[in-house]
């Protein structure tokens, strides 16, 4: 049995970084939208409010804008790379159970791959910004931090929705759809709502809050951080037992009854 997690593993890798328009959207979608977002949105200061603090920072908006896209981009990339892969894996990770694989190895596997293709994708999105911004290096980790989370996060859910929904074009338009009104919402630039309590109950958040707190403020908001990883914890938790469910084993052997 232990020679089936590499395997599983090895499989579950190949499936997430085999996606070459994902990797086209990373490498080339990632720098042309920090350049559009980095041409609209203005230098005036804005206010932005950290809650676990009650401090309201006066920060620059069009680096503020920077981050939010930061996020906006990880979430798309992400969940698509996942929801796509596994979709498309479904059918196979259930003739591998009926083959004899443990569903926690493969369980397991996609955790772990699902970790490494998500902080692969959140590391090159905070490498690029420093190409339009260039904040200290505790605030570029605290972007790559809440990169790294919002990733993980909508890796999550590109799980649970590659194990519920029957059709792509369902998952695909949740996940951008869902990517784009949760991270922009939270740009106190043009948004009314912005620095309202409601945001708090989005999944960008924590990591929003942590990365403009690190970048603006010099500030680490752990528990900020900590709520971004309970929301990928909750997504994942709920994907992967729908996965159980839907890859096992249902036949049954039959005791001959006696006559």
């Amino acid at each position: 049995m232990y020679s089936q997690f590499p395997t599983a593993l090895r499989f579950s890798v190949r499936d997430q970084t085999r996606n070459r328009l994902a990797g086209l959207l990373l490498v080339l979608f990632v720098p042309v939208w920090y350049l559009v977002m980095d041409a609209m949105a203005s230098g005036e200061v804005l206010d932005f409010k950290l809650y676990a603090t009650g401090e309201v920072l006066h920060v620059d908006g069009g680096h503020l804008t920077l981050i939010s896209a930061g996020l906006n981009s990880v979430t798309m990339i992400a969940g698509f790379v996942v929801f796509d892969a596994v979709r498309r894996a479904l059918a196979f990770d259930r003739r591998l159970v009926f083959a004899g694989y443990r569903q926690s190895t493969l369980i397991g596997a996609k955790t772990l791959a699902i970790a490494a293709v998500a902080t692969a994708i959140a590391l090159y999105t905070a490498l690029a910004i420093l190409f339009f911004w260039r904040p200290t290096a505790a605030g570029w980790f605290a972007v790559l931090a809440g990169f790294a989370v919002i990733a993980l996060t909508y890796g999550a859910l590109g799980l649970l929705l590659g194990v519920l929904v029957k059709r792509d074009l369902e998952g695909f338009f949740l996940i951008i759809m869902g990517g784009l009104m949760d991270t922009f919402l939270q740009n106190p630039l043009g948004n009314p709502l912005a620095n309202k309590p409601i945001l708090q109950w989005f999944p960008s958040f924590g990591p929003m809050q942590f990365a403009v707190g690190g970048s603006f403020g010099g500030t680490a908001l752990w528990g900020r951080l900590a709520l971004g990883l309970a929301w990928a914890a909750a997504f994942s938790t709920v994907g992967l037992v729908i996965f159980r469910l839907r890859t096992r084993n249902r036949t049954h052997t039959r005791r001959p009854t006696g006559r």
